[in-house]
């Protein structure tokens, strides 16, 4: 059998290197018995935005995204919002690609707010909400939310459907010149 020398652009198992600008993921998948690598684009920064007016439940959402929560998006840098009116004045500043908000928070609940910036904010950014009852889903359907998310927060389901939204919105920003 001849011995395959690989090229400066050839990984092993004959698997192209990763251009610039680009990382190999660190999953491994099998085809036909050949380990390949998946090659992925390299991971975009996002403004995540959390709301609620509990300063441990902020510190719940932020524990369970972490810094990077798929190896294409992040590092998510955070910011924190105790009241309504911080919130509306955050995504009206802009630089927010998602905003996590608590659905029991008070007195204004992140269920109200998501509706308002849904309405008053022209290129609003991805709202998940946080709500405690499975049976509020259909209050966060309502509230015009992107997607929601149980309280207690499952880290492995948080950081799946913000890795998601993030995707979309970084998909969809603006090209400024």
């Amino acid at each position: 059998m001849a011995s395959v020398q690989p090229s400066h652009d050839v990984g092993w198992a004959g698997v192209a290197r990763p251009g610039p600008g680009r990382r190999a993921a660190r999953t491994w998948g099998t085809r036909a018995g050949t380990r390949l690598a998946r090659v992925i684009d390299a991971a975009v920064p996002a403004t995540v935005l959390v709301f609620s007016h509990r300063a441990e439940v902020r510190a719940a959402v932020r524990t369970a995204l972490g810094r990077s929560p798929a190896p294409d998006v992040g590092p998510l840098s955070y910011v924190e919002c105790a009241t309504g009116e911080e919130v509306v004045a955050a995504v009206d500043a802009g630089g927010i690609d998602l905003c996590v908000l608590d659905g029991e928070a008070q007195p204004t609940g992140g269920m109200g707010i998501s509706r308002q910036l849904k309405y008053e904010i022209a290129d609003c950014p991805a709202l998940v909400v946080l709500i405690a009852r499975q049976a509020d889903r259909w209050l966060a359907h309502w509230s015009l939310a992107d997607a929601s998310l149980a309280y207690p927060i499952d880290p492995l389901t948080a950081a799946d459907q913000v890795a998601e939204l993030v995707r979309d919105r970084v998909a969809r920003r603006p090209v400024r010149g």
